[in-house]
């Protein structure tokens, strides 16, 4: 079936190609276009991400190398630095945001049956935010607090299940972690592991009111009165588990209702930690487990920076920093959703360095993706040098 393909064009045809066509025309992102399509910008794009192409005069003479093979690839247009840098600053870059959320629900779909070392009910997610630094003489638009940096930060919903992104949003980094729970939208019975960054009363309440629940670390000035403590089977795990109140007045205001106090201790290290919830039904231990689960994000964040190109934009518009990470997110679920449909073992990092080298190879891609293990047999015509002899 796939005789003959290049592995980027069995690759891409993992993509909703008719959700594509409909978001283009959705935006009309193809208009004045002769030659070089929003389908042709996506997968240039896509090839950078996949190769770790440094620049748009690096990725022109890449593909350009490749001139013969670049239909059978898809891209239709004539491959120009200049051509890519005016799609990236003139295409919608909602047309990319759509189609990676698309993505990301497919992924989500694959992933949801993925075991968990703890037992849960509802959907858990991890959100926390990262900043990538900017030059401010070449991207005034992105103010920072001090003076003289810039800097985006792209705030993420991660569903811990599968460690994929279900929501990115981006804002100048002098912006506070915590004005983005307002862009949040709570979905009943979820359950939301943040930072002690997104302690905020009100905002925790109008999410305790739309029945999701959060947990989170505390702040140590944090002041509450106990009103009755529930029994803890381990010691060495669980230092206490309360029911508290806020004492201060303002605070009490903004979230009236009772709280859930736990500290949870690393018996090795001796360190602890104390977690505030809404989420009465969870044992102790499973939300100390689950608030582990956050690092997920952390992983994530380093993850698309070590191996995706995100940290060096290659247009300095807005419209083009935001089409190239949302292309760079687009990437990174189409790699777990492979992953997941060819039911490899695989890290995404393995998958990701396969690729960046096969992209031109004709060879079926479960084949190229799939471990073989290699037996050394001991026969004697083994093709292998014998330094010493009996």
């Amino acid at each position: 079936m796939h005789e003959g393909r290049y592995v980027f064009t069995q690759l891409m045809q993992h993509l909703p190609m008719h959700t594509f066509r409909r978001l283009v025309a959705k935006f009309d992102g193809n208009r004045y276009v002769k030659r070089f399509t929003c389908l042709d910008q996506f997968l240039c794009m896509a090839f950078a991400q996949l190769t770790g192409r440094e620049s748009l005069r690096d990725i022109e003479i890449c593909l350009r190398a490749h001139q013969a093979k670049l239909y059978h690839l898809g891209i239709r247009g004539r491959v120009a630095r200049s051509t890519l840098a005016d799609a990236n600053e003139q295409r919608d870059w909602r047309i990319y945001a759509e189609f990676a959320q698309s993505l990301i629900t497919t992924a989500r779909g694959l992933y949801a049956n993925d075991p968990l070392d703890i037992e849960l009910a509802h959907t858990a997610y991890a959100f926390d935010s990262t900043t990538i630094e900017c030059c401010l003489s070449i991207f005034p638009w992105a103010r920072a607090m001090h003076p003289d940096r810039g800097g985006i930060k792209l705030h993420t919903l991660l569903d811990i299940r599968g460690a994929i992104p279900t929501m990115i949003h981006f804002s100048e980094s002098r912006l506070h972690d915590v004005n983005l729970l307002d862009a949040l939208i709570p979905e009943p019975g979820a359950i939301y592991v943040m930072d002690r960054a997104y302690l905020d009363f009100e905002r925790l309440y109008r999410l305790h009111c739309e029945g999701a629940f959060f947990v989170m670390r505390t702040k140590k000035n944090l002041r509450v009165r106990r009103r009755y403590s529930h029994p803890v089977a381990d010691r060495t795990w669980i230092g206490c588990d309360q029911a508290v109140m806020l004492t201060r007045d303002v605070a009490r205001t903004k979230y009236p209702c009772l709280l859930r106090r736990v500290r949870v201790r690393d018996p090795q290290s001796g360190v602890s930690i104390v977690l505030l919830t809404n989420h009465f039904a969870l044992g102790a231990t499973t939300l100390g487990a689950l608030y582990r689960h956050r690092w997920q994000i952390e992983i994530f964040f380093k993850w698309i920076k070590q191996h995706l190109r995100i940290k060096a934009f290659f247009g300095t518009s807005p419209n083009a920093v935001k089409t190239q990470v949302w292309i760079a997110v687009a990437v990174y679920v189409l790699i777990a959703i492979v992953r997941k449909r060819l039911q490899l073992t695989a890290s995404l990092y393995e998958l990701l360095q396969i690729f960046s080298v096969t992209l031109f190879e004709q060879t079926p891609l479960e084949c190229a993706l799939r471990h073989r293990d290699l037996q050394l047999t001991e026969s004697g015509d083994a093709n292998q040098l014998i330094l010493f002899a009996d």
